[in-house]
């Protein structure tokens, strides 16, 4: 299935549950209430996202002058993506990984860790930024952010039920209690669904950007089995960033569980080889030169 159409059914759900939790816990006019409140809390947690989880990370930006290279390629990858150029920072930490951040294209930022520069090819962190600058260009901020706006207006409902406890289903307690439980957990799942879902689209699309689906498998395999043995202090302290990494920064998941923000690797790596034998992409491709070196044919040139 087509990640946006995927993506565009979540939200559906998503709304549907919302629309539904409201009318058992007040009706229109309370949803509408919880809705309003949960939207301007999110605006703000939006507004000011980038600057926020950079700021936890401890990201230090950087520019041409202290980090030409990283500077130079996302420059150009942005170039090839037709995208505006976002801000790039670096994050002293040796676990590799990295994020992109901000509230649309013309206000964003990429974030690389010191340990994806030092453990990962030329290649594959070209992969990795690709990857991240999907993600931007697919307005993917934006989508979680309204996911996130919808699963908070849930959960605000079902307090708003156990703060009052009446609504339309006060002559059935059973049935409220079973919404103040079951709504805010189905609201997470597909959140996390709609997480998962935009990981799948920004693998493609990154692929896409960098020209080999196959730099990206590797990273991907590369930076997971970094991630299971190196701890990542700040992401350990701020848990709630977790989905915006490339890879979990916690711990690994076997599989796409309900509530992983990330889809198994090998499923990302199996879709990323899929990818490549469409594209006819050779297992074998010239490395990316580096800044003042000449550029190969093709997407980078």
């Amino acid at each position: 299935m087509n990640g946006y159409v995927k993506t565009a059914m979540l939200m559906a759900a998503m709304t549907a549950l919302f629309l539904g939790a409201g009318y058992a816990v007040a009706g229109a006019s309370g949803a509408l209430i919880a809705l309003v409140i949960a939207a301007g809390m999110n605006a703000m947690a939006w507004w000011n996202s980038d600057k926020a989880v950079l700021r936890l990370h401890n990201a230090r930006p950087v520019d041409a002058t202290t980090a030409p290279e990283l500077q130079e390629m996302v420059l150009r990858l942005a170039r090839d993506a037709g995208m505006p150029a976002p801000k790039v920072y670096i994050i002293d930490q040796d676990q590799p990984n990295a994020f992109a951040t901000g509230r649309n294209p013309d206000n964003a930022a990429v974030a690389a860790t010191t340990g994806l520069l030092q453990r990962l090819s030329n290649e594959e962190v070209a992969a990795v930024m690709a990857h991240e600058l999907a993600h931007i260009k697919n307005y993917d901020t934006l989508i979680m952010t309204i996911t996130a706006t919808f699963a908070g207006a849930i959960s605000m409902l079902a307090n708003f039920a156990l703060i009052f406890g009446r609504g339309r289903n006060q002559s059935n307690p059973i049935a409220l209690i079973a919404m103040m439980i079951l709504a805010p957990l189905a609201a997470a799942v597909v959140q996390m669904a709609i997480s998962r879902s935009r990981e799948y689209e920004a693998d493609k699309v990154g692929a896409e950007i960098c020209g080999n689906p196959l730099w990206l498998a590797s990273a991907l395999q590369r930076i997971q089995g970094f991630a299971t043995r190196i701890d990542n202090d700040s992401a350990e302290r701020n848990p709630a960033t977790a989905h915006m990494f490339i890879i979990n920064p916690l711990h690994a998941f076997k599989r796409d569980k309900l509530f992983s923000t990330h889809p198994a690797t090998e499923n990302r790596v199996a879709a990323l080889e899929k990818l490549a034998a469409e594209m006819g992409t050779p297992r074998r491709s010239t490395a990316i030169p580096r800044a003042g070196q000449s550029s190969r044919p093709g997407p980078w040139s």
